[in-house]
């Protein structure tokens, strides 16, 4: 298998130095579960991108999360919604985590926008009530960190779960496109080091209200693990048809 990492996190901070590339955490979530994947990364904001995402070129797609949001008019962007309309519509399997689900969202057509209820930081569990032949039905939890969601979702998607403040956290059209609003990549440690990061940035960015929720979540598990199954079975299944 190999899969195209869309790295199209815009942090260029001391704090992001310091840590692993979206990609990096993305083939680290999925090593324990893959053998013999390989991977070719992409930092879309620095104007890296794959010639062609046409089915043939790569096995899959993965898109990463991002502080950018899909309504910046930044030309990569731009670019990241066409190519990604182009190549679902052609049949490229792609998952996308939090930026990438609401990119995916937005290019076919989903409405994305602020969250009603404000940021949303640190542990969530959400409910998956309408589950994918490579989920599972129930509660998983995974860390978050957003202050926007998709709020309508493109025709045609199929809402597998969420929340009462994110009920489309979770989406899939067909078999070929699975997406999440949340972050199974973030390890807790990298969520500790987040959220005080976050912290020390002016209260306007993120209350204070949403630290405190998020700092009180640290002591719970995560079902990352899990997550990274139901990924490597996505695209497995996805690539057999």
């Amino acid at each position: 298998m190999h899969i195209a990492l869309l790295d199209a996190n815009t942090d260029r901070s001391a704090f992001a130095a310091r840590h692993s590339s979206e990609a990096e955490k993305f083939q680290a979530l999925l090593a324990p579960v893959t053998q013999g994947w390989r991977y070719t990364a992409f930092k879309l904001p620095d104007g890296e991108a794959p010639d062609s995402l046409a089915p043939g070129t790569f096995d899959g797609v993965i898109v990463s999360g991002s502080p950018a949001s899909v309504h910046d008019d930044a030309p990569w962007v731009a670019g990241l919604l066409a190519m990604l309309r182009d190549s679902i519509l052609a049949g490229m399997p792609v998952f996308g985590a939090c930026f990438g689900h609401q990119a995916v969202a937005r290019a076919l057509g989903g409405r994305v926008g602020r969250n009603p209820g404000g940021w949303v930081l640190g542990r969530v569990e959400s409910d998956l009530r309408d589950p994918a032949s490579w989920t599972a039905a129930g509660p998983v939890a995974l860390n978050a960190a957003h202050n926007e969601q998709v709020l309508t979702p493109p025709p045609g998607a199929r809402v597998l779960g969420g929340t009462e403040a994110t009920p489309y956290g979770h989406l899939a059209i067909g078999n070929t496109v699975f997406t999440t609003q949340y972050h199974p990549e973030i390890t807790p440690d990298f969520m500790a080091a987040l959220i005080e990061e976050l912290a020390s940035h002016d209260p306007a960015d993120v209350p204070a209200e949403a630290i405190a929720r998020a700092r009180a979540s640290l002591d719970q598990n995560v079902d990352n693990g899990r997550m990274a199954r139901w990924i490597a079975d996505f695209f497995a299944q996805a690539t057999s048809r």
